[in-house]
């Protein structure tokens, strides 16, 4: 609908809204009148005014949202420009501490360090999986990040998916505590400016599908048809996450809400459940490209799509060696996928926002997580396989993903004890380039930055 405002009316309004004499008790009785009847007709039209930009749909557009562009792309908007999320993982574990540790404390702010490497890179963004229970810390990150740096912060909830034994979204009790967290969450830091979105959940859809943490309910155990159990799940789940979006929708207008996906799976039934999240987050790990990912989601469940995960590790598990030239490949290749499919360009699907890649430091605590002996080692180690990812795929029981070696800035001690010493990889440099000038090959030799950290 559009309406259209007489110019007369908008003239006279401009007139007594700038008008010295609206003011009520004046000293002379005379021009106390005619103040008081322009403040009448100036409150009239006020009113009238606001009714009709109401009617229009003329509200204030939101901070962040996203738009659709000859509609069927996709674009995320940020404060009236196009963005483009250029982003990184971020959990800056340091040598010889695991994923309890709590990083939001450390005197030492490795955000900061983190923060000067990650804007001369480009970096704009940072994906944090969950925020810290005690807010003020993690505003203190956010706003350092932000008014330091220009980097932005999505900010994301595990919706319970680790809770030990199971996460139980078929339990009310369950359903409403989690709810109760992330709308805490959402209220507590949703006026902070370097917020850019919220994430729900993460690979929570492959509990559905009873492979990762699995659950069921009184009446999924009812169903004796696996394949119904599978969907009464999903449905239930999905459900689940529309309800928490539709409630952050009413606490907050100024950012997107994203359902947090492994791969694709399970989206046709949030296709149903979902109706009210505003992007699709996906996990997503297929090496050199990510094939179909694209259009297949423009049939499945209609939504942008941002990459909140994925990467190549730089450790050869079949040269049993590091390989820094063999994770630049792969994350170059990766990010040019992530920008032909950006809204407008002719060959892609045009529902992409961009991307997080997984990470920016190593993590040298995953390969062996509950033996604290190996955390300040970093392992060589390969926890699962992918042929994706094909130059070392031949190692011994074709694992070839080194947990430990993820980091597009390596780890390295201080021998002083301060800071973990970060040093760029190739893969640093590669990415900074393509992103500068995405059109052109990247072009860059295997060079090592000035070592950063230390405080």
């Amino acid at each position: 609908m559009s309406i259209i405002i007489p110019k007369a009316l908008l003239s006279i309004w401009m007139k007594l809204s700038t008008n010295k004499k609206l003011e009520v008790g004046s000293q002379k009785a005379e021009d106390g009148k005619r103040s008081v009847s322009s403040f009448s007709v100036f409150c009239f039209l006020s009113s009238v005014l606001c009714l009709l930009f109401a009617i229009a749909g003329c509200s204030p557009k939101a901070k962040v949202y996203i738009q659709k562009v000859k509609g069927k792309d996709y674009r995320l908007i940020v404060e009236g420009r196009p963005y483009i999320v250029k982003g990184v993982c971020y959990n800056p574990i340091p040598i010889g501490k695991n994923h309890e540790y709590d990083w939001w404390g450390d005197p030492r702010k490795p955000w900061l360090a983190d923060g000067k490497l990650m804007q001369e890179m480009g970096v704009n963004t940072v994906r944090l999986y969950q925020a810290h229970e005690d807010l003020e810390k993690t505003r203190t990150v956010i706003r350092d990040l932000y008014e330091k740096f220009g980097i932005r912060t999505i900010i994301g909830d595990w919706l319970g998916f680790w809770e030990y034994p199971c996460p139980l979204y078929g339990d009310a009790g369950f359903r409403a505590r989690v709810k109760k967290q992330v709308l805490d969450l959402v209220a507590g830091l949703k006026d902070e400016p370097g917020v850019l979105l919220w994430i729900l959940g993460n690979e929570n859809n492959y509990s559905c599908m009873g492979s990762v943490n699995p659950w069921s309910s009184e009446e999924i155990d009812q169903e004796p048809d696996p394949q119904k159990q599978k969907a009464l799940r999903a449905r239930t789940y999905y459900g689940f996450v529309n309800d928490i979006a539709r409630e952050i929708h009413k606490l907050d207008r100024d950012h997107p809400v994203a359902l947090g996906n492994g791969e694709l799976a399970g989206l046709e039934y949030a296709n149903q459940a979902a109706p009210d999240v505003d992007l699709v987050a996906c996990i997503i790990y297929r090496g050199k490209t990510f094939g179909n990912l694209f259009r297949s989601l423009r049939m499945t469940f209609d939504k942008p799509l941002l990459l909140s995960e994925f990467g190549a590790d730089a450790y050869d598990a079949y040269l049993k060696k590091e390989d820094q030239n063999m994770q630049a490949f792969f994350l170059e290749s990766q990010w040019r996928q992530v920008y032909e499919n950006l809204a407008g360009q002719k060959q892609g699907a045009g529902n992409c926002l961009g991307g997080t890649l997984f990470e920016w430091t190593d993590e040298w605590w995953k390969h062996n997580q509950d033996s604290p002996d190996g955390w300040a080692a970093q392992d060589t180690g390969a926890g699962w396989s992918s042929g994706s990812y094909y130059f070392d795929i031949q190692a011994p029981g074709n694992k070839n993903m080194n947990e430990e070696w993820f980091g597009i800035v390596a780890l390295s001690q201080d021998p002083e004890g301060g800071l973990d010493i970060r040093t760029p990889r190739k893969a640093y440099y590669v990415i900074r380039e393509f992103w500068k000038n995405p059109s052109e090959k990247a072009k860059v030799k295997n060079k090592k930055a000035k070592p950063q950290g230390k405080i």
